[in-house]
């Protein structure tokens, strides 16, 4: 049976109650990031940038209690979805397929016969498709403006690393089909260009680590030449692992399990240099990284 919680969430640690701050605004400042010429800057999509998926819970949590209530033997709704609820949060960041692997093994500790991961994974896609269908329509006929749908002060932010000719990269653990129309719509294409990055058929092909580990060795970086911003544990864990600064983005999601609601000691755990609740502050980000 394969086991998917390796590489997960970082040990809890207490988190102290306030950090030193950027002077004049809300970013705490974790721990001193290395110094150095940031030259390229990774970031996470959903969440991070984008919040044309937000809600993405609502559609994934109830599929997978629906499988798990199907088993042969199982718990009460309660306890399913406060199981699902928790492995669901856990995995998040890392490509949708994980929690499908792990739903495969929870059927199968219950006496179920799982269908293929990926069966599961592409009925999650057609849901929250559907969910989302109208605010992809609303983009593509202009009814919404794209910055209904990006989080506070990206595209400023976006606009200030390639300003400063800092290459950015865009790496999702959406499938990349999905995350490339929605770049599109949301008007983001000028800054990525090609680097834009998500799930593969095989998940085996893709990773926030591996796209990390690409740039510093073609670039021949050091850690501190590369920034890297998300809102999940996963890329700021990997950007710690290369010694890279990086920005935790503690953005408010809306759904109804309150998933997410504990952002921003995650990203303490997972090693953050700076914690920022969105990028209304991003001048003075950038200003305190030296990015001019």
């Amino acid at each position: 049976m394969l086991h998917v919680e390796a590489g997960g969430p970082p040990p809890r640690i207490p988190m102290p109650t306030g950090f030193p701050r950027i002077p004049g605004t809300s970013v705490e400042i974790v721990k001193q990031p290395p110094r150095g010429r940031i030259r390229h800057c990774l970031l996470d999509f959903d969440g991070t940038l984008s919040y044309l998926r937000d809600g993405w819970q609502d559609f994934m949590v109830p599929l997978m209690v629906e499988v798990l209530e199907a088993c042969p033997r199982h718990e009460s709704r309660e306890e399913l979805e406060a199981l699902v609820i928790d492995f669901v949060d856990h995995l998040t960041g890392k490509q949708t397929i994980y929690q499908m692997l792990r739903l495969v093994e929870e059927v199968e500790k219950r006496g179920g016969t799982p269908r293929p991961a990926l069966e599961y994974k592409q009925e999650y896609n057609q849901r929250v498709s559907r969910g989302v269908a109208s605010r992809m329509e609303a983009l593509r006929s202009g009814k919404a403006a794209p910055e209904e749908f990006l989080v506070l002060g990206a595209r400023a932010f976006l606009d200030r690393l390639v300003d400063s000719g800092i290459s950015c990269y865009l790496a999702s653990g959406t499938d990349v089909e999905y995350v490339t129309e929605e770049v599109r719509l949301l008007g983001l294409e000028r800054y990525f260009e090609d680097r834009v990055y998500g799930a593969l058929p095989n998940y085996k092909d893709f990773s926030k680590e591996k796209v990390i580990l690409a740039i510093i060795s073609e670039h021949q970086l050091e850690g501190g030449g590369l920034l890297v911003a998300g809102d999940g544990y996963v890329e700021i864990q990997n950007g710690r692992d290369v010694d890279a600064v990086t920005l935790g983005v503690y953005t408010p999601e809306k759904n109804r399990y309150h998933m997410n609601d504990n952002k921003r000691e995650r990203l303490f755990r997972a090693g953050a240099h700076l914690l920022a609740l969105d990028f209304a502050e991003s001048d003075a980000i950038l200003s305190y990284l030296r990015v001019s």
